[in-house]
């Protein structure tokens, strides 16, 4: 399974969750509407912290690094397109994060949770995106590819 979140899966989430509020308020079940209002939000925070450590038994795989030895510096602009919910999102902006500190490139988040649109313009269908010149990664990718595609941003769509 490709280590990325399906767009859809993101909001799937979200309206799970929001109809779970929406019912406990309903059937006047005050407990557990605080419980999940309160629970909810630190779940995710829990799972989204240490999903790197169980992501091989969801089927995602272990989430490794081909590490680049790159040090000189690589102009450009980079473009990470994240939701909140997704637990790849994260470590790729971490990843993003130490090259651009030690490559110099500029970085430009972009959360998609309430701008479908801009991933759907320009026909992605899951995240973490990265955008790098005329190339596009979706989900997690290498540092060693991510160095490369910097080195040559004109080259094709991937």
């Amino acid at each position: 399974m490709k280590q990325q979140c399906p767009i859809v899966n993101v909001y799937l989430s979200w309206i799970v969750y929001a109809g779970g509020l929406m019912v406990a308020i309903w059937r006047g079940w005050w407990a557990a509407g605080l419980g999940l209002l309160l629970g909810g939000p630190l779940l995710m925070w829990w799972y989204m912290r240490n999903f790197s450590r169980f992501s091989a038994a969801m089927g995602y795989g272990r989430i490794v690094d081909d590490p680049s030895n790159a040090v000189e510096p690589r102009p450009g602009r980079v473009t990470l397109y994240k939701a909140l919910g997704c637990p790849f999102c994260p470590l790729m902006e971490q990843r993003l994060e130490e090259l651009k500190a030690r490559l110099g490139f500029t970085l430009e988040k972009i959360d998609v949770t309430l701008r479908p649109d801009l991933l759907a313009s320009k026909g992605i269908r899951s995240v973490p995106a990265v955008e790098i010149g005329a190339r596009f990664f979706t989900g997690m990718v290498t540092s060693k590819e991510l160095v490369e595609a910097l080195g040559h941003p004109e080259a094709a769509l991937q």
